[in-house]
């Protein structure tokens, strides 16, 4: 599980065997959530977080969009 950052408690990250479009889990407690970042940073799904935690999550997937769509394409090519 290719870890891409950290920040404020939450963890975004890659499963090893990922698929299209590009997206980034991201963890912060018990929960989990989807972003999609091809186009542009989109929630797809999330389980256990509060709307408050997934607009931090997509706050950050946004600010660090750049990094996420680098280390997809050097882990999952």
């Amino acid at each position: 599980m290719p870890k891409v950052f950290e920040k404020d408690g939450y963890t975004f990250f890659f499963y090893s065997n990922e698929h299209r479009p590009i997206h980034v889990h991201v963890r912060h407690g018990d929960g989990e959530a989807v972003f999609d970042v091809e186009e542009s940073v989109t929630l797809r799904e999330s389980q256990n977080m509060k709307v408050s935690e997934l607009s931090k999550g997509q706050q950050l997937a946004e600010e660090n969009r750049q990094l996420i769509l680098e280390k997809w394409h050097e882990h999952l090519g």
